[in-house]
C-alpha cells in the first residue's frame, strides 16, 4: 500500500463552524490537512442543554462531516459514545495529534470566552505552533467593534448598526440610507390576527444519521429538558437554505409589520425560525442579508420589513457579539439590581396558569425555540419583575434555547432582558406590565387572570409585578429620564394603592418561595 501523505495541519472544527469556507480551511492542502470534529461530553453537559439542541448540534455536526468527506477533506471524527473519548475538547485534539503527528494545528476562533482559554493552551501543552484564525463569518472583527466603541460613553447600538450599513453597503443609496431613515421599527409593531394562510417553516423528517442521534440523545440525556418528539430541524446546509428559500417568498413581505406579534397556537407567524442554522454555521449571515436587500430592490417585499431583518442579524447580532468579547468573562457575574430569587420550577414545566407564560415556555419545552418577544417580554420580562438572579436566568436561555450560544445569549439575557449590566447595553430595563402582552397578543383574552385589574382576586400578575419592581428598585431607576414618566404616575397614586399593589406583589411572590424552584 502507498504511504499516506503526512500530516501538516490538524484543523479542529467545532459544533457552531459548520461552514465549508471557515477561515482555518483557506488555502489548505486536502491531501496533508486533518480536520478534526469533536462530540464531547464536557460540551452536552456544561448547562443542561435543551435534548432537542444536543441533537440538532450533533445531527449538523454529522452531516457536515460527510459533506467536508464528499468535498475531498480528511476528517478525523469522534463521536459522543467513543469507548476512548475524553470527554473534552483538550483531550481529543491530543488524541488527535497522537494519530496524526501535525506539524501544527489551525483552528478558527471560538464564540466563547471558556474555549478560547483551552485554545489558548494548546501551544504550550502539544508543543506545536497553534494558528487561531479570526472568524470572517462576522462582518466586524474585535478589533473593529473595539475600534468603534474606544472613547464613546455609551455604547448605542443604533450608532453600530449604521455603522455596519456603511461598510456592508446593504440598503444604502451613497451615504444615505435607503427611504432617509436608518430605522423602521415604528412601523413593526403591529398585533397579528390569526391569519389561515399564516405561512410555515419547512419540516425535515430524521433521515438515518438523525435518527441515530435521536436515539442517543434520548438514551445518553433523560435529566435534560426537553422533547424529542417531532423532530423536523435542518440538519443540513441544503436543508437550511431550502428553510431560507421559504422564508424570503412567504414570510418575507410581513415580517417587519408583525415581528413582535405573538398568537396562541401560532408558533412562528412569519418569523424566518433561521437562527439555529445561522448561529451553527449552515447559514451565512451576509448572505441571507443580501438576499433580503434583494426582495426589496425586487419590489416581493417593503422596506421595514427587509430593514427589520437586516438590523436583527448586523445590527444586534454583531452587536452582542462584540459586546461579549469586550466586555470579557467576568460579565457573566454582573448583576445591577443586587437580585437573588431562583427561577420558579415552571420554567422547566411549563405549569403556570398565566396564558402568556404557558405558551411560550410549552413552546420552549417543546421545540426549544421562540421569537425574540417571546423571550424577552414574557418570559425575561417576568423574572425580571420577580427579582430573578440574572445569572440563573442566563443559564436558563443557554441551555434551553436551540440558537442560544454564550456569546449571544449572555449579552441578550444578562445584559439586554435583565439589565445586569446596569445599562450598558439599554438606556432603561425592559420591564412592562400586562398591557404590552395585551397589546402585542391575544394571550390575555385566553387567560384566567385580567389583565385590566392590578389588585385583588384574579388580577394579573405582571401589573402588580410591574410597579413593585419600579418600588423596589426606585434608588437605582428613579434617575433614569426613560422612566420619568412612570415614576411620576406612581407619585400620584394614593398611598394606599401604592400600599394594595405591593402587597398584591409580595404575595404572589410568596407563592413562589411557597412551591419552590427545581434543584439540579
Amino acid at each position: 500500500m502507498p504511504t499516506p501523505p503526512a500530516c501538516d495541519v490538524l484543523v479542529p472544527v467545532l459544533g457552531d463552524q459548520l461552514s465549508p469556507d471557515l477561515s482555518s480551511l483557506h488555502g489548505r492542502d486536502r491531501a496533508t490537512t486533518v480536520i478534526l470534529m469533536m462530540e464531547v461530553v464536557d460540551e452536552t453537559t456544561y448547562v443542561r442543554h435543551h435534548r432537542r439542541k444536543i441533537a440538532f448540534i450533533l445531527s449538523a455536526m454529522r452531516h457536515h462531516a460527510e459533506a467536508l468527506r464528499a468535498d475531498g477533506w480528511i476528517v478525523d471524527y469522534v463521536e459522543l459514545d467513543d469507548p476512548d473519548s475524553t470527554g473534552s475538547f483538550t483531550g481529543e485534539v491530543a488524541r488527535s495529534v497522537a494519530r496524526h503527528a501535525p506539524a501544527r494545528i489551525a483552528v478558527t476562533e471560538p464564540g466563547e470566552w471558556r474555549v478560547r482559554g483551552m485554545m489558548d493552551a494548546w501551544e504550550t501543552m502539544f508543543g506545536i505552533p497553534v494558528a487561531i484564525h479570526t472568524d470572517d463569518r462576522f462582518i466586524a472583527s474585535h478589533a473593529d467593534f473595539d475600534a468603534w466603541a474606544e472613547g464613546r460613553k455609551q455604547l448605542v447600538m443604533e450608532f453600530f448598526y449604521r455603522d455596519m450599513r456603511r461598510r456592508t453597503g446593504l440598503l444604502m443609496n451613497g451615504r444615505e440610507p435607503e427611504g432617509d431613515r436608518w430605522n423602521f421599527d415604528k412601523e413593526n409593531r403591529k398585533p397579528a390576527t390569526a391569519d389561515l394562510f399564516m405561512p410555515r417553516p419547512l419540516s425535515f423528517a430524521p433521515d438515518a444519521i438523525t435518527q441515530g442521534v435521536l436515539d442517543l440523545v434520548a438514551a445518553r440525556f433523560p435529566d435534560h429538558p426537553g422533547g424529542l418528539d417531532g423532530f423536523d430541524y435542518a440538519v443540513t446546509a441544503d436543508q437550511a437554505r431550502a428553510q431560507a428559500d421559504t422564508f424570503f417568498a412567504n414570510a418575507m413581505p410581513k415580517f417587519g409589520d408583525y415581528e413582535d406579534a405573538m398568537l396562541t397556537g401560532q408558533r412562528h407567524l412569519w418569523h424566518s425560525i433561521l437562527s439555529p442554522y445561522l448561529n451553527a454555521g449552515l447559514l451565512n449571515p451576509l448572505d441571507l442579508c443580501r438576499r433580503a436587500e434583494a426582495e426589496y430592490r425586487a419590489g416581493r417585499a417593503p422596506l421595514n420589513s427587509v430593514e427589520g431583518y437586516i438590523r436583527q442579524i448586523i445590527g444586534w447580532r454583531e452587536y452582542m457579539r462584540g459586546i461579549y468579547w469586550r466586555e470579557g468573562p467576568d460579565y457573566v457575574h454582573r448583576n445591577f439590581f443586587e437580585n437573588t430569587r431562583k427561577l420558579p420550577a415552571f420554567y422547566w414545566t411549563g405549569e403556570t396558569d398565566m396564558h402568556c407564560m404557558k405558551e411560550a415556555l410549552d413552546q420552549t419545552l417543546e421545540t426549544a425555540h421562540a421569537h425574540h418577544i417571546q423571550r424577552l417580554m414574557v418570559t425575561g420580562n417576568y423574572a425580571l419583575l420577580i427579582g430573578a438572579d440574572p445569572f440563573d436566568v442566563h443559564l436558563w436561555y443557554l441551555e434551553i434555547y436551540i440558537d442560544a450560544y454564550e456569546w449571544v445569549s449572555l449579552p441578550n439575557t444578562l445584559g439586554m432582558s435583565q439589565f445586569g449590566d446596569g445599562g450598558l447595553l439599554g438606556s432603561k430595563p425592559y420591564a412592562g406590565s400586562g398591557k404590552y402582552i395585551d397589546r402585542m397578543s391575544d394571550y390575555c383574552g385566553r387567560c384566567r387572570y385580567d389583565v385590566f385589574r392590578r389588585t385583588g382576586e384574579g388580577a394579573c400578575p405582571f401589573n402588580s409585578l410591574y410597579w413593585d419592581f419600579l418600588a423596589r428598585n426606585e434608588d437605582k431607576l428613579r434617575g433614569n429620564r426613560r422612566l420619568s414618566m412612570q415614576y411620576r404616575t406612581w407619585d400620584k397614586m394614593a398611598p394606599a394603592e401604592r400600599a394594595a399593589t405591593r402587597a398584591q406583589a409580595a404575595s404572589h411572590l410568596a407563592s413562589l418561595d411557597e412551591a419552590g424552584a427545581p434543584v439540579y
